[in-house]
């Protein structure tokens, strides 16, 4: 094992650090043209005890592997897009789907899976935004928001 192999590896030894969140409940009629924070009031796990209000906070300066995955039900086809963003201290990542299906659509997905640089207490948090149309789309409790420290 490299240097800076064992390096990372007693980083992430010492330093453990994991979570997993997910809505309590349905998140209805998102705002439109807003980011909105998405709810994720159930912590699977924990460790570490770096997740608090919708808020993951890095402990340690290091690399981060984050995944969101935005379940939604009731899209707007009129709406011009949706877009799914994974917020840190350091910037903003986000995916975006046009939802114009030619109806409404029941469900769809949006995931969001980056390794971020993170500093000792740099935030991330998920929020979700709808861009024209109406607000009727709702965050389902099946989403979810996990990270974890790599190096």
């Amino acid at each position: 094992m490299s240097k800076a192999a064992k390096l990372a590896a007693d980083k992430a030894a010492t330093n453990p650090c994991a979570f997993l969140a997910q809505p309590t409940s349905n998140q209805t009629n998102v705002t439109i043209n807003s980011d909105v924070t998405v709810v994720l009031g159930t912590e699977v796990f924990d460790i570490g005890s770096d997740f608090a209000s919708n808020t993951f906070t890095a402990p340690v300066t290091g690399k981060y592997q984050l995944n969101v995955n935005l379940e939604l039900s009731e899209l707007d086809s009129a709406a011009g897009f949706y877009q799914a963003k994974l917020i840190t201290s350091n910037r903003t990542y986000a995916s975006t789907v046009d939802p114009d299906y030619g109806q409404d659509n029941a469900f769809d997905q949006i995931v969001i899976s980056i390794l971020a640089d993170m500093d000792a207490s740099d935030t991330a948090y998920v929020a979700v935004r709808q861009s024209g149309g109406t607000a009727q789309t709702d965050v389902l409790t099946n989403s979810h928001f996990s990270g974890y420290l790599v190096s």
